[in-house]
């Protein structure tokens, strides 16, 4: 099943600038650790190898208007969840660094500084007491090398597991990524939504007081009734009361938007949107493409099948545990020695010394290496369901998107119809009632008629933007640079 609206172009034929600000996200954002965008896992990866940069909290400028780019840029560098899950994938890539660093040898110095004294039993008649008293000064300095040759695949099998673990940290720091610029959006769309509700309050309430104006002045002709005057008052009295509710719901959407970057919390911000532009008008995609999209490209979907292969590899190691270990051991020292006798006469020696060796250990009994293998087995049964388990909800979270998206298109073009026809009809009934044709009653229900549709076309715009966002998201591919029409992307 494929869906397209518009011209059947398989690309987005406009976007409103603050969808424009999100498409260009890639460009300006990227976590404040990260010295370039982050927009994927490999670029993820690559972070993790360089030095932290190390940015301040970003305080916000009151006498600047705020793209959306720019309030995700700001909260990526705020946010105490985007730094725990760099600090977390940074300390993993360290992990597999240690793992890798298991093929190289072990290369030691030792230097012994040393004064022993011992006794050495002698025959009396060559030692007076039947003993010699011995006491050795020794300066050793000696280099020792270990170097492990083969363990039946124990050793291959912790290397794999650390890379896993590093490719699901990188993979968990991109979707916190994609978290916050999720967030982010969805606080900075409520307060375009907030904004467009209370600029049609205030055209709902400019309209109430021309029908208050109209009302009155058939009054004064003669024509209306004081009951009716009073009902046009009241009609007035009542979008000057949601004016005043639409503008506190404006606050308190921008006390939440600053939340949301990480800022303190105050309704003290401004954000910068191109009413004008296009919405939205084509989405290119089966929904059985959409999910195939989401599989490949949700971060935490990955993540999911890394922690299969971190499983597996547990109990490859704990197999491995059961077979021997062959190892290579060598050293090379400098021997000095002064010993002396309170018998006889002892010479000093200054010699180099080695030793080099194989060494084969195998652990014949160990009764903890049973219950080890039974938690690596565990585990990795564990890991499979888990991922079965987020398979189905990335399938949902698909659906939910991809439905709510193309309900939302529908919604956008009924409120369109409905506003025109509304305000046609509070146009013609206005003037009927200036001629004396219609009563009062036609012309507020008219009004009423004409608010409800001002109010559900704001909400339809809203959520033609927001849902278009969510798309992204639920496919994971919020951040991805030139997004295509048709790959299950919003654009």
């Amino acid at each position: 099943m494929r869906s397209r609206i518009g011209d059947g172009s398989g690309y987005w034929r406009g976007v409103v600038a603050a969808g424009v600000c999100l498409w260009l996200l890639p460009a300006l954002a990227g976590l404040a650790q990260c010295r370039s965008a982050l927009t994927t896992v490999s670029q993820a990866t690559a972070c993790l190898q360089e030095q932290p940069v190390t940015t301040p909290t970003v305080a916000m400028d009151a006498g600047k208007a705020y793209t959306l780019a720019e309030l995700i840029d700001i909260a990526e560098q705020n946010s105490p969840k985007g730094r725990i899950a760099w600090e977390r994938a940074k300390q993993a890539a360290e992990r597999n660094g240690i793992a890798r660093d298991l093929y190289l040898p072990v290369l030691a110095s030792d230097t012994l500084f040393a004064d022993e004294r011992i006794i050495n039993p002698f025959p009396k008649p060559l030692a007076p007491r039947g003993y010699v008293m011995v006491e050795i000064p020794t300066v050793q300095p000696e280099v020792k090398l270990s170097y492990l040759l083969f363990d039946f695949g124990g050793r291959e099998a912790k290397v794999d597991a650390a890379a896993a673990a590093r490719l699901q940290g990188s993979a968990t720091l991109l979707r916190v990524n994609q978290e916050v610029a999720f967030q982010v959006s969805q606080g900075y769309y409520r307060v375009l939504t907030a904004e467009g509700r209370l600029r049609a309050a205030d055209e709902i309430l400019q309209t109430a007081k021309t029908v208050q104006d109209a009302a009155e002045q058939q009054l004064q002709n003669g024509r209306s009734t004081l009951p009716d005057v009073l009902n046009a008052r009241a009609a007035t009295a009542q979008s000057a009361y949601e004016r005043e509710s639409a503008e506190g719901d404006l606050r308190t959407a921008k006390v939440l938007l600053r939340e949301a970057i990480g800022v303190e919390p105050s309704p003290e911000i401004a954000i910068r949107d191109d009413g004008s532009a296009a919405l939205p008008t084509e989405l290119t995609a089966s929904i059985d493409e959409l999910v195939q999209k989401a599989f490949a490209e949700r971060p935490d979907l990955l993540a999911r099948m890394q922690e299969i292969r971190v499983a597996h590899d547990e109990v490859r190691r704990a197999r491995a545990a059961y077979l021997p270990s062959v190892g290579l051991e060598a050293s090379a020292a400098q021997t000095s020695l002064w010993p002396t006798a309170d018998y006889g006469e002892l010479g000093n020696v200054s010699q180099a010394t080695w030793m080099a060796g194989v060494s084969v250990r195998w652990e014949l009994f160990n009764r903890a290496r049973k219950h080890e293998s039974a938690i690596a087995a565990s585990h990795e049964r564990q890991a499979g369901e888990e991922l079965r388990e987020s398979r189905d909800a990335v399938t949902r979270d698909v659906w939910s998107a991809y439905i709510s998206y193309q309900t939302a298109q529908r919604k956008n073009a009924a409120a369109m119809a409905l506003l025109e026809a509304a305000n046609l009809s509070y146009t013609s009934s206005l003037d009927a009632y200036r001629y004396g044709v219609k009563n009062l009653i036609d012309v507020v229900s008219a009004q009423r008629q004409l608010a409800q549709a001002k109010l559900a076309g704001v909400q339809a715009r809203s959520d033609v933007l927001m849902d278009a966002v969510t798309v992204d998201y639920a496919t994971g591919v919020l951040l991805h640079s030139g997004i295509q029409a048709g790959t299950g992307s919003v654009r």
